[in-house]
C-alpha cells in the first residue's frame, strides 16, 4: 500500500545500448512484480528508468568497455 510514510521507489536501471523495447517491458514487468511482491504497494506506483550508455561512456578498472576485448565462449 503507498504511503507517504514509504513511497514507492524510481528504479534506475543502466545498460549498454542495444536492448530491445520488448527487452525493456519484460525486464519492467519482472522488477515490478519483485518490487510490489518484496516491498507492497501497487504496480502502479513503481517507476523505471532506463537509461542507456554506449560502451565508450562505461569504463570499469579503467578500461573503456568499447575498448574491451570479448570473451571467449
Amino acid at each position: 500500500m503507498f504511503t507517504k510514510e514509504f513511497p514507492m521507489p524510481t528504479i534506475h536501471v543502466e545498460l549498454f545500448e542495444g536492448r530491445t523495447v520488448e527487452q525493456k517491458q519484460a525486464f519492467a514487468q519482472a522488477v515490478t512484480e519483485a518490487t510490489v511482491r518484496t516491498l507492497g504497494g501497487s504496480a502502479d506506483s513503481v517507476d523505471i528508468l532506463f537509461t542507456d550508455v554506449k560502451k565508450h561512456d562505461w569504463a570499469t578498472g579503467g578500461v573503456l568497455w568499447s575498448e574491451r576485448t570479448p570473451a571467449k565462449p
